[in-house]
């Protein structure tokens, strides 16, 4: 009891010399944690620590570069648009226009494709894609300089998406359509086709018995009923 008396005066005397220290309410603990929570999304939104000093602007993404990631991801859901296969990068000089037939081939754009990437590696980074594109720019604009070159090929590319073709139309092969031609059906498959082609269903696959009551090959069915069911004209008197 003592000294539960002793902590109380020590208060009285603290509270006294400072007063404002009760003034502010206290703020609980899941209010402080919410602070920091929020103040480390801003800090990460703006490119910047919790201690950093001053936020730095996000990198803008150049035309030249969208174009990059657009062509690196299509086809290939599990691309991340780091980095492009050889065949994308086939796809970009050729939608583009970078390949004339003349200055620039396919070949021209396989052979600038293994030079540039690395030995370990089947893709280019951006950087390297650069590097390839000033290799074409200077065999595609021969009279123009390095700088003028690679201006002219970034221009072809930047802002461009990846062509995509209509459906394939299916070839006409002799063997598939043998194949598939039912007049050519033999045995018990030419009785699940009628004479146009198509299938019968069910009456083609299983035998149907007939409980008419007439034999096979009887052409006149059903006549008899017809001429006894026939109603009577009725004679004048």
């Amino acid at each position: 009891m003592a000294d539960q008396k002793d902590r109380l005066d020590d208060f009285k005397v603290q509270t006294a010399k400072h007063p404002n220290i009760s003034s502010a309410p206290l703020r609980p603990h899941s209010e402080h944690s919410k602070d920091r929570a929020s103040k480390r999304l801003s800090s990460d939104s703006n490119g910047t620590s919790e201690g950093g000093v001053g936020s730095s602007t996000p990198v803008e993404v150049t035309a030249l570069e969208e174009s990059f990631r657009r062509f690196a991801i299509h086809g290939d859901t599990r691309a991340t648009g780091k980095d492009m296969h050889g065949k994308n990068w086939s796809k970009l000089c050729k939608d583009c226009g970078v390949i004339d037939g003349k200055n620039v081939t396919l070949t021209d754009v396989d052979i600038v494709f293994s030079k540039v990437k690395k030995k370990s590696c089947r893709t280019i980074t951006f950087d390297e894609f650069k590097v390839a594109l000033g290799e074409l720019a200077r065999k595609k604009f021969k009279e123009k300089s390095g700088e003028e070159a690679e201006a002219e090929v970034f221009k072809l590319i930047e802002g461009k998406t990846p062509v995509i073709a209509g459906v394939t139309r299916a070839v006409a092969s002799p063997t598939v359509s043998r194949l598939t031609d039912t007049t050519k059906f033999t045995g018990s498959h030419k009785e699940r086709f009628d004479d146009t082609g198509r299938g019968k269903g069910k009456a083609g696959r299983v035998d149907i018995v007939d409980t008419s009551g007439y034999v096979s090959g009887y052409k006149h069915q059903g006549s008899y009923e017809k001429k006894i069911n026939k109603p009577s004209m009725a004679k004048p008197m």
